[in-house]
């Protein structure tokens, strides 16, 4: 018998399905809004801290992680407040104040999206 748990699949506000930010690279060229969003979000995990605290946010059990969990990352509180706000106006993360404590976390589609945009094509028959 497993403990594991089968969570539902949360749809993003307003009720619309995520769509990837843009195609492969190998797929065409890039439009200008596309460049600039992916542009957008390389450039937020360009910074070792937020790569960092990115990392921290996406391997946290449970997928979502207490800024007072992820803090410790060699600078101060903020300034790690400063690089979380980056990374979520990246669109890479998103945020819930519980009480005293903000909770981060990094939804499933949006490392769906990073990763479909690094896709190597299929060989080719």
């Amino acid at each position: 018998m497993s403990n594991a748990k089968v969570l539902p699949l949360v749809e993003p506000p307003g009720g619309r399905g995520v769509v990837p930010c843009c195609p492969p690279l190998t797929e065409r060229p890039m439009t200008a809004d596309e460049a600039r969003t992916a542009a957008r979000m390389f450039k937020a995990l360009g910074d070792p801290v937020r790569l960092r605290l990115f990392s921290a946010v996406a391997s946290h059990e449970g997928g979502e992680a207490c800024v007072c969990d992820i803090s410790d990352v060699g600078v101060s509180q903020p300034t790690v407040s400063h690089h979380l706000k980056k990374l979520k106006e990246a669109g890479l993360l998103t945020s819930e104040r519980r009480g005293t404590w903000v909770y981060y976390r990094v939804e499933p589609s949006v490392l769906a999206g990073m990763g479909r945009l690094l896709v190597q094509p299929a060989a080719r028959p």
